[in-house]
């Protein structure tokens, strides 16, 4: 259909004369009525009953108008939609699993308010990214590590375990218990080491490869562990408790190529971040 006829109606329709119609849409007089003829004969309908005063609007015509209206709202608004489009920002970061769940969506609330049409994609961590959200130690040779919080170990169990009633607990108060190992974690590494130095050890009952898992075993009753406090945020039912010695905690921020031109989307995020770290500390926990 020729939307210059939808133009000619909607006018005849305001201004209920022909004339007015095509001093409005600076046509003649015939080309408005023509046009009125051609999409009455399109629609098989009657739209306007003319008389020497003007026209009349038919009930056909009533239902016509406002779907005009819209359509032809909708045409006017391609072009611009279409210049939205090429104006976006996009940027595509992986992030790691068993990550903070509240400090993930402070980061993301933090780049969608402060840059204007970034269009972001979250994908999986071992997937093609501009940038990765992750730890400090999966940060390779050709990458920039930007941190952005920390989260600190802290020992986790049942609420009936013997030691969920502690402040805190000494290494030496681990020994001979049940202990969930995740072997890819340095501060489980850290642990088992610290009590091998006093001749103490857990009894390792269960592996885990993610930290989540880890948290599902010791939920399950198989024993006790060290997770993050950014892991455990939806573990209400865990009773968690410190470890008195050295701190034990992981440090997570962005990663990104250090060698390569970056897209404008990611020269953004790193300097909507970087400065969101100046102003406020690195949260623990």
């Amino acid at each position: 259909m020729d939307l210059r006829l939808l133009r000619f109606f909607i006018a005849v329709y305001e201004e209920k004369n022909i004339t007015l119609a095509a001093e409005r849409c600076f046509v003649s007089q015939p080309s408005i009525s023509n046009g009125i003829k051609q999409l009455e004969q399109e629609l098989n309908t009657v739209l306007f009953l003319r008389h020497k005063k003007g026209v009349d609007v038919t009930d056909e015509a009533h239902y016509l108008y406002p779907l005009a209206i819209r359509l032809l709202n909708d045409v006017n608004t391609l072009p611009q939609l279409f210049q939205q489009r090429t104006e976006r920002l996009p940027l595509t970061l992986a992030n790691f699993p068993d990550l903070s769940q509240s400090q993930l969506a402070k980061v993301f609330a933090t780049l969608n308010h402060n840059i204007a049409n970034l269009s972001l994609e979250l994908v999986d961590h071992d997937k093609p990214a501009d940038a990765r959200l992750t730890l400090d130690m999966f940060k390779a040779e050709d990458e920039i590590f930007l941190p952005l919080w920390d989260e600190d170990y802290v020992l986790c169990m049942l609420p009936d375990h013997p030691l969920a009633s502690l402040t805190s607990v000494t290494p030496e108060q681990l020994h001979q218990h049940d202990f969930i190992e995740c072997p890819p974690c340095e501060a489980h590494q850290q642990t088992i080491g610290l009590l091998a130095c006093d001749g103490l050890s857990v009894n390792l009952v269960a592996k885990a490869e993610h930290k989540t898992q880890v948290m599902h075993l010791v939920q399950a009753g198989l024993g006790i562990s060290f997770l993050p406090t950014g892991v455990l945020e939806s573990a209400n039912q865990l009773v968690t408790v410190p470890l008195e010695g050295p701190r034990m905690f992981r440090r997570l921020g962005l990663c990104y190529p250090a060698s390569k031109t970056l897209n404008p989307a990611l020269s953004e995020c790193i300097k909507v971040l970087s400065q969101s770290v100046t102003a406020t500390p690195a949260e623990k926990g």
